[in-house]
């Protein structure tokens, strides 16, 4: 099943990850918003929210695959290695509520 996503549903997943999902460095939060992240993530999830496709694999993948610059942009270190499993499993039921949404 297919979802045409606009602009306004995208927004407020990108709200939801943002102000529930942080990177932690050096036990230290930084939201995803606050990084500028969350929208990003977001597009990179809908596919996969689009076709329902919402479980602990494909939230993985996606982190892992997600390049997030660090040290003025000397390295590359993925999403998956900044943010704590805790906040895998909240994004998780994020993309599972917010698919009953739809």
């Amino acid at each position: 099943m297919s979802y045409a996503i606009s602009t306004e549903l995208l927004e407020q997943l990108a709200a939801e990850i943002g102000d529930q999902i942080y990177l932690d460095i050096a036990q230290w939060h930084l939201y995803l918003d606050d990084a500028k992240l969350s929208r990003r993530l977001a597009e990179l999830l809908l596919p996969s929210l689009e076709q329902g496709q919402i479980d602990e694999n494909t939230v993985m993948t996606t982190l892992s695959q997600f390049p997030v610059k660090v040290g003025g942009g000397r390295r590359q270190i993925s999403l998956l290695d900044l943010i704590p499993m805790s906040c895998v499993t909240a994004l998780i039921e994020i993309l599972e509520e917010f698919y009953k949404r739809l």
